[in-house]
């Protein structure tokens, strides 16, 4: 699988596809350690040596499978990121309930806020812990929107440092939302962003703010939720289909079913579109879809090797099905 280096950090190569590791905290549902293992064997196999995790997944439960499942592999022939700004404190009293943030675990720690000079290492320390491995290549601010004076003037500096002292390889923010991460990008050092759901092939915010900002300040971006939680995860969106971890209104799946429609004529499914969109932009260099499973796997190599024509691209944007195209 081709990798593609990070504009300001070369020796950083990210794999085209990355391995989000957020199933593997218990999300939405449980799994067991060996279904998880079994995943991360098939990424390896096929080439994938980005993979992707965060404190928050799970509790730290991600983490643990992450680092146990690639200890084993060549520590120099894989790229791993976690994530800052949440601390997970001990929490006995809440350990017979099930963490109310949709993992599939005992809620057996509580989420902290903490974007502090201090809250940066104790977490990145945390992290390393919980992998066992002797270090950790990228490290995201995560989910700040709330947290922006402290993240830019406490926690990118923190990253700076580490990163100046050789730590950590790279350093980045990982959002929900497009405008805050040009903002990351125009005004502080940071490496590359992780965008979740604001490029898409149902959404193209990112082109207005974030995917300019990074070309001009060669910073790399990292797409994650290319199926928009679900939406376009299916050949046909269901009517219970998911957008922003919800239920989707009724007029966001039928757009979604008219993109399909168009998908149809050129022998294309919806989720082979989405994964081949976001592709399509020089400032990404890796797509992040979460994996739980062989078969997952396999399915979305099959879908980022589909043939996908370009006409595609100009006949959902003489339709309005999409607003603007990558240039």
């Amino acid at each position: 699988m081709r990798r593609r280096p990070l504009p300001r950090r070369p020796a950083v190569r990210l794999s085209e596809l990355g391995f989000g590791a957020a199933q593997g905290g218990n999300l939405y549902h449980a799994m067991t350690n060996e279904q998880f293992a079994s995943a991360v064997d098939a990424a390896w196999e096929a080439g994938i040596r980005y993979y992707d995790t965060a404190p928050h997944y799970g509790l730290g439960l991600s983490e643990r499978r992450l680092g146990d499942a690639l200890r084993s592999r060549p520590r120099d022939q894989y790229v791993i990121s976690t994530k800052v700004g949440r601390i997970l404190l001990p929490s006995p009293q809440t350990a017979h309930q099930r963490d109310p943030d949709g993992f599939d675990v005992a809620a057996s720690h509580r989420r902290v806020w903490d974007f502090s000079r201090d809250g940066v290492h104790r977490s990145l320390e945390s992290s390393l812990e919980r992998t066992g491995l002797d270090r950790i290549d990228i490290v995201y601010l995560h989910d700040p929107d709330e947290h922006w004076r402290q993240a830019r003037d406490e926690a990118i500096p923190a990253l700076v440092e580490l990163r100046e002292q050789g730590i950590v390889s790279a350093i980045g923010a990982g959002m929900n939302q497009s405008p805050m991460l040009a903002r990351f990008v125009q005004e502080t050092d940071v490496d590359l962003v992780m965008c979740a759901g604001r490029y898409t092939l149902f959404e193209q915010g990112a082109l207005d703010d974030l995917l300019p900002a990074a070309e001009d300040h060669g910073v790399g971006v990292v797409i994650a939720g290319v199926y928009n939680s679900g939406l376009l995860a299916r050949e046909r969106p269901p009517d219970d289909a998911t957008y922003n971890y919800q239920q989707a209104p009724v007029e966001l799946i039928e757009l979604a079913r008219r993109i399909a429609a168009v998908c149809d004529i050129y022998d294309v499914t919806l989720p082979e579109a989405a994964l081949a969109f976001v592709r399509l932009h020089p400032a990404v260099v890796s797509t992040v879809v979460g994996l739980c499973s062989q078969a997952q796997v396999t399915e979305t190599l099959q879908r980022m090797n589909a043939n996908v024509p370009s006409q595609l691209w100009r006949a959902l944007r003489a339709s309005g099905l999409i607003d603007a195209l990558p240039r």
